[in-house]
């Protein structure tokens, strides 16, 4: 499929005007990904924002196999999720009790009708599309007007579904699985939800980000269910043969002041526990990416990196490999997902214990939004600190927790867990 491809100035200043006539336009298809970086650039950055547009082609991908095989053929982009769940199709002997919600796919793929992507400097804006031409994008897109006046979120209470006690008990009972060696680490969370929400998704989105804004952001419609993302982690990276991974583990509150803040940036820093935690599940990486990659490639370049976000400071590693020569690119991907820093290890008896304790399918949730380029490039974030909305069900919810290790204490936990999910819940308060 040829697209035809145009690349227009973003005049000085104007760039913010743009990502609100980007969106406005996209509210009119029921399929849209929007990815956002938030200004925050690094070594492994490719754009500053970018948006696919409807589905030029719909593909029934049932597996990794049937987008490796569709990539093989059409070369071209894809943008799309792989649910949490999918990992009952990679592992046979995983699976997920617990009803769906949000009606989410496991697996969903799309190619794009028209693909907009800003570069990092924010000067360029390259449109690529099918059936209309870029500059046809360009106009409609700069006269693209919301329907409304922006409608004011309601005030919105969500309810726990595992109370404070419940939880607490829960964490004893995963701390007795690591005393009898069943695991060393296993995430755990809890789902906050709410029932007969009526939102405008957009207008979540705009909240949000300007609340948290976060390098792995993504506003994501599929029909009429809808991903507001404001995660700061990335899940997985290939450029050419380079596989790169930065699982976060480790949670701060940021200070009240400029000296306070500073302190709880080295508490955690210096954190016995945190460090712990982050190094257990960047070993894991290691080996997730160690089974795809060259032998004797695989090689942590950044340990307990501390981050800081406008709600909370983090740990991140950064874990890079050489992919295998006679491997696929979504090897990676399937020797690597669910991600560590959302699982634990051993990995697949900590799934099963996650479906054993947790009250609520996870489906979107710690799974995974991003693209694979016509050159079989690609770029995933870990869908973390996010709200997920079914429209036709007004059903709102958002799903936060930890990781839990034999050192952890319950009550500690609970606040680690609340604290993640009030920045969620604040933009209704």
């Amino acid at each position: 499929m040829q697209r035809q491809t145009a690349t227009f100035d973003i005049a000085a200043g104007r760039y913010d005007i743009l990502k609100h006539e980007m969106l406005n336009w996209a509210q009119q298809f029921s399929i849209f990904l929007f990815l956002d970086s938030n200004s925050y650039t690094d070594t492994y950055s490719r754009y500053e924002c970018m948006l696919a547009i409807g589905a030029h082609e719909h593909v029934a991908f049932t597996s990794l196999a049937d987008v490796q095989q569709w990539h093989d053929a059409h070369k071209d982009w894809l943008f799309g999720h792989i649910a949490y769940d999918c990992k009952n199709e990679l592992e046979p002997k995983l699976s997920s009790r617990h009803n769906e919600k949000l009606a989410f796919a496991p697996l969903y793929f799309f190619c794009p009708e028209i693909v907009c992507t800003v570069n990092t400097d924010k000067t360029k804006l390259t449109i690529e599309s099918v059936g209309i031409t870029p500059l046809e994008v360009y106009k409609s897109m700069l006269f693209a007007m919301p329907d409304e006046e922006p409608a004011l979120l309601p005030k919105l209470s969500f309810t726990q579904r595992i109370d404070k006690a419940k939880y607490l008990q829960t964490i004893d009972a995963l701390r007795s699985h690591i005393k009898e060696g069943d695991c060393y680490e296993i995430n755990f969370c809890n789902e906050g939800y709410c029932t007969g929400a009526d939102v405008a998704p957009l207008q979540v989105y705009y909240a949000l980000n300007k609340l948290s804004p976060a390098p792995f952001a993504a506003f994501y419609r599929n029909d009429e269910s809808y991903l507001m993302c404001a995660s700061p982690e990335r899940y997985l990276r290939k450029a050419g043969s380079t596989i790169t991974s930065q699982p976060i583990k480790g949670t701060a509150k940021r200070g009240a002041d400029a000296l306070e803040d500073e302190a709880q940036k080295q508490a955690l820093q210096n954190s016995i526990k945190d460090r712990a935690e982050n190094v257990m599940i960047a070993d894991l990486v290691r080996n997730d990416i160690a089974r795809s990659c060259e032998t004797g490639s695989v090689r942590a370049y950044e340990l307990f990196g501390i981050y800081t976000f406008p709600q909370v400071h983090q740990m991140i590693s950064t874990i890079s490999g050489t992919l295998r020569s006679d491997a696929v690119f979504t090897d990676a991907i399937r020797y690597s997902f669910p991600m560590g820093s959302m699982t634990g290890a051993p990995k697949i008896k900590v799934m099963q214990l996650i479906d054993r304790y947790e009250q609520t399918r996870r489906e979107l949730f710690a799974g995974t939004v991003g693209y694979i380029t016509p050159a079989a490039d690609f770029d995933f974030n870990v869908i973390i600190r996010s709200l997920f909305y079914n429209a036709d069900a007004q059903y709102l919810s958002y799903q936060t927790g930890g990781a839990i290790t034999y050192d952890s204490t319950p009550e500690q936990e609970w606040e680690e867990m609340r604290l993640k999910a009030w920045a969620l819940e604040r933009i209704f308060s």
